[in-house]
């Protein structure tokens, strides 16, 4: 496959995403190169070998150079680059990203494409709560979820191309989605969590707590450490979805609330017996 074959690699966004992205294919043998404003995180990434080349700026050489680019920026950000620099892509180019959200920015990009090149989007389910290429890991990628989003401007070699993508990172599983059904799944499985958590830990002020709590509220609030302007940015492009699912969670736990209230044994059970059996799915196994 002719996809499969195109060997330099542009990041442009060289955080933590886009640094792991880098050492897993420059592990691999790809020749990658980045773009990122902060030109620490270029120095660091050239010093330690996780690129082999990179700009603070909008390189044109680096970027008619590619065979892909991967996008590691914050939605929005992605839009505007695309159209102050596709003039410089390669002919047969493929773009992807790894953004959490697409109904709101994939169709768009595609609007804006030139007819000769393809964008594919996707989105690796996985991450850390540390930002910055410094903590950059591919083993992040290790037996994480990997969700490639076509649209039906999509053609399936650039479909197949994206899944041999999550692959070769070494996720565990590669599911095929389209937009609108990505965004309803992410607002529950990753956005409301993320609600949760900041609630749990601005619902009560007691500054002592780190020296009572056991492992369940650390495991809880694992991902509370949370990048406001990135986390901003995404709750509200996916706003509706993620309502829907607030609204949701908020009934369920008010039902929760009053079988406790009302000391009903019976119902509080069958929820339980429910989560647990819901849960075991998720059970990794060894």
């Amino acid at each position: 496959m002719e996809w499969i074959n195109k060997r330099r690699i542009l990041i442009v966004g060289l955080g933590l995403m886009g640094g792991s992205y880098a050492k897993a294919l420059k592990r691999l043998g790809y020749h990658v190169s980045a773009i990122d404003n902060n030109e620490d995180s270029i120095n660091y990434a050239k010093e330690n070998e996780i690129i082999d080349a990179g700009a603070v700026t909008c390189d044109k050489e680096l970027i008619s150079q590619a065979d892909t680019i991967i996008f590691a920026l914050y939605p929005r950000l992605i839009v505007e680059w695309i159209k102050d620099n596709q003039m410089y892509f390669k002919k047969g180019i493929i773009l992807t990203d790894v953004t959490g959200i697409k109904n709101n920015i994939v169709y768009e990009i595609q609007d804006v494409l030139r007819e000769d090149v393809e964008f594919i989007a996707a989105h690796p389910m996985a991450g850390r709560e540390l930002s910055g290429v410094r903590n950059s890991d591919d083993r992040i990628f290790r037996d994480a979820n990997y969700i490639v989003v076509p649209t039906d401007k999509n053609t399936e070699e650039a479909i197949e191309w994206c899944k041999n993508l999550g692959q070769i990172l070494g996720v565990k599983k590669v599911s095929v989605l389209s937009p609108a059904e990505h965004d309803r799944m992410i607002a529950y499985v990753s956005q409301l969590t993320h609600c949760i958590a900041v609630a749990l830990m601005t619902c009560n002020d007691d500054s002592r707590l780190s020296d009572y709590t056991g492992d369940s509220f650390r495991d809880l609030t694992r991902i509370a450490r949370i990048n406001e302007d990135m986390w901003t940015e995404l709750f509200f492009m996916n706003k509706d979805a993620l309502l829907e699912q607030m609204n949701d969670f908020i009934n369920e736990l008010s039902t929760i609330r009053d079988y406790i209230k009302n000391e009903d044994a019976a119902n509080l059970k069958a929820k339980m017996r429910l989560s647990t059996q819901r849960r075991k799915k998720f059970d990794k196994t060894l």
